[in-house]
């Protein structure tokens, strides 16, 4: 199962790069919406490598994530892995410079059932499929806006 979206962001390809590997940042939010977010190598810069593991509640239970770096190259691409009781998964950023000042955010998030409870799982998130699609493409959209209002540009497509 893919969930994908594209945002084309007022900004230069340093800043949004800067904003999508701003991991304390996004630490902080994860524990701003109720997960609880250990870094397994904390205090060092992100690195091929460098993991996370994260706890939240989905679906009234516990779930619990590790999410490692499989490849960060500046400014342009980043992969994270996840894996989770059966359930694994790929998050992928790309980043493509338009113009000096213009920018596009393209992120997916691909998941596999590796056990018969992630299949479960996984066929519940296919009937909500919709639901979740516009959710993740509003989250991007909502990303997208705020590295504008951090100092990108003024309008948005």
């Amino acid at each position: 199962m893919k969930f994908s979206a594209r945002e084309d962001i007022e900004a230069p390809i340093n800043l949004v790069w800067a904003q999508v590997t701003d991991f304390s940042g996004l630490e902080r939010q994860m524990l701003r919406r109720g997960a609880d977010v250990k870094r397994v190598d904390a205090g060092r810069p992100a690195v091929v490598g460098s993991a996370w593991d994260v706890a939240f509640t989905f679906r009234s239970r516990e779930r619990r994530v590790h999410a490692t770096v499989a490849r960060i190259e500046a400014p342009t691409d980043l992969v994270i892995d996840l894996a989770a009781n059966g359930l694994n998964g790929t998050t992928t950023v790309e980043i493509v410079a338009l113009s000096p000042q213009r920018t596009r955010l393209s992120m997916s998030i691909e998941l596999s059932a590796k056990s018969l409870s992630a299949r479960l799982l996984l066929q519940s998130l296919k009937l909500a499929r919709a639901n979740l699609t516009n959710r993740f493409k509003k989250r991007v959209a909502d990303f997208a806006k705020g590295i504008e209002g951090n100092g990108g540009g003024t309008g948005r497509s």
